[in-house]
């Protein structure tokens, strides 16, 4: 019997093994989000409050300072992302921004997940997102600060069991 095809046969059946068992555990890993200026966004672990927006859409630009405000106020525990509905070129998304006022992080591209949710067929909607990316709420129509604050109470109340089931 030839030496070599064992020592073959024995690698290749190793490589094998390795990537298989290697790969178990893996989680995929998610390309970093980018804002308009093509910075990755760092959530840094906390609530992230997106919301869906059009320059064509009236409710929309009625909430834009509503989501300026709530973002100044609670930026140490939440992220307001804002996500433009319609799929343009960055440079359009950036004057639509300016041109509104936006003062939170707009994303250049929707996240491809979505948060395990349908994109949203009516605008403005914002969804709620736990610190541990997980979705948790979509709040429908033009928000306000107190509507955000309350929705925001709600999801930090609701918490996590002892076996991580949150409610």
């Amino acid at each position: 019997m030839n030496p070599f095809r064992n020592i073959w046969v024995v690698g290749t059946w190793l490589l094998l093994v390795v990537l298989t068992v290697g790969g178990c555990d893996a989680a995929p890993r998610q390309a970093p989000w980018l804002d308009l200026e093509g910075k990755a966004v760092q959530t840094g672990g906390r609530v992230l409050v997106v919301n869906y927006w059009a320059e064509w859409c009236a409710p929309c630009r009625e909430e834009i300072p509503e989501l300026n405000e709530f973002y100044r106020q609670n930026s140490e525990r939440v992220l307001v992302l804002g996500i433009n509905f319609d799929p343009l070129p960055v440079d359009r998304v950036r004057t639509q921004a300016e041109k509104f006022g936006i003062d939170f992080p707009v994303l250049a591209a929707e996240p491809p997940q979505r948060w395990g949710q349908p994109r949203p067929q009516v605008l403005p909607s914002t969804l709620f997102i736990d610190a541990d990316g997980q979705w948790r709420r979509t709040l429908v129509g033009p928000q306000t600060v107190d509507s955000l604050e309350k929705a925001l109470s709600e999801l930090e109340k609701a918490g996590c069991d002892d076996r991580g089931i949150c409610l």
